[in-house]
């Protein structure tokens, strides 16, 4: 989206409310005027204490900039409300937006709810006669891509292992990915293994980590980066393989190769842009796409075999 309003209005300055903890993901896009961070919690324990005086600073600092434009892309009622309260004369959104924001829209694109996601936002640019741009670059900060360059752990070819997920059902064996590294690493198609993941997931990885205390061609990662670093980590990747997690999309936007297994996911709707050839997913009859069902979800994810994957990161890594 960002892309292609820059292309279609050059000299527009474009900012981007993004929760503050997620800042890292968009704050070095060259595109980007500045990325205005949303203290979500912070706002959010105050206005349970009944105490509404920072929600209206903090919507005081928004409206002085004086927006000509707001395009609401998350579609709930906290962000349609941000929408009208920031003064901008035009606001567009999805008629579909969650929780009425629509009520909060100048403009209601009626876009289609069977279609990817990156294609449901790039409709809202087009409803304002802008062309939409395939350009789906990511940018990591230059203090993080410095850090990944000088430290010794990332030299040579890595393959960066994204094992975990929010969602249990999205989860490949822990165990499977095990395998997988020392496959690669007994074929030495890579130098290192990089595993990944937030601070509350190691529990979701601990083969990996186990092989890590007696192996150090394998790096625990996991707890460790900020999104600038994980960003930094995987544009630096020479392959990338993750469950359906924000590693993914990242790989994508850094156009790395990559090994993408999905279970009860959706790939026309939130698979990889453009990359749905990168995807490993095995579909019965009578599956149901839920990845909140547990126990539907692991049956999914574990029909996708080890040597299934190892084809695929070695088919990659030649490529």
């Amino acid at each position: 989206m960002l892309a292609s309003l820059k292309h279609a209005w050059p000299d527009a300055a474009i900012d981007w409310l993004v929760q503050d903890s997620f800042v890292d993901a968009v704050r070095a896009h060259p595109m980007l005027r500045r990325a205005v961070p949303f203290p979500r919690r912070e706002l959010g324990q105050t206005m349970k204490k009944g105490r509404f005086g920072e929600l209206r600073r903090w919507l005081g600092e928004i409206r002085k900039e004086r927006y000509d434009l707001v395009i609401d892309a998350q579609g709930l009622l906290r962000s349609g409300f941000i929408a009208r309260a920031c003064g901008a004369p035009r606001r567009v959104g999805h008629r579909a937006a969650r929780e009425l924001a629509w009520l909060f829209y100048t403009d209601r694109e009626r876009g289609s709810e069977a279609a990817h996601t990156v294609d449901r936002m790039l409709a809202l640019v087009a409803a304002l006669g802008v062309e939409p741009v395939q350009d789906t670059r990511l940018f990591a900060p230059a203090e993080d891509r410095k850090a990944v360059a000088a430290d010794e752990r990332f030299r040579g070819r890595s393959a960066v292992f994204a094992p975990t997920s929010r969602w249990a059902g999205k989860q490949w064996p822990a165990e499977r990915f095990d395998a997988v590294a020392e496959r690669l690493l007994a074929e030495r198609v890579v130098d290192r293994v990089l595993v990944v993941g937030g601070p509350g997931e190691r529990g979701q990885c601990e083969p990996l980590l186990a092989r890590a205390e007696r192996d150090p061609r394998v790096v625990d990662l996991v707890g460790t980066t900020s999104i600038g670093r994980l960003m930094a980590i995987v544009e630096h990747g020479t392959v990338v393989l993750a469950n359906d997690s924000a590693a993914l999309h990242m790989a994508v936007g850094f156009d790395r190769p990559l090994v993408a297994l999905f279970g009860p996911t959706r790939v026309d709707l939130v698979g990889p842009y453009g990359r749905a050839r990168d995807v490993l997913q095995v579909i019965e009859p009578g599956d149901r796409f839920d990845h909140k069902d547990a126990a539907n979800g692991r049956t999914m994810m574990e029909r996708i075999s080890t040597d299934s994957v190892v084809e695929a990161c070695l088919k990659r890594l030649a490529d």
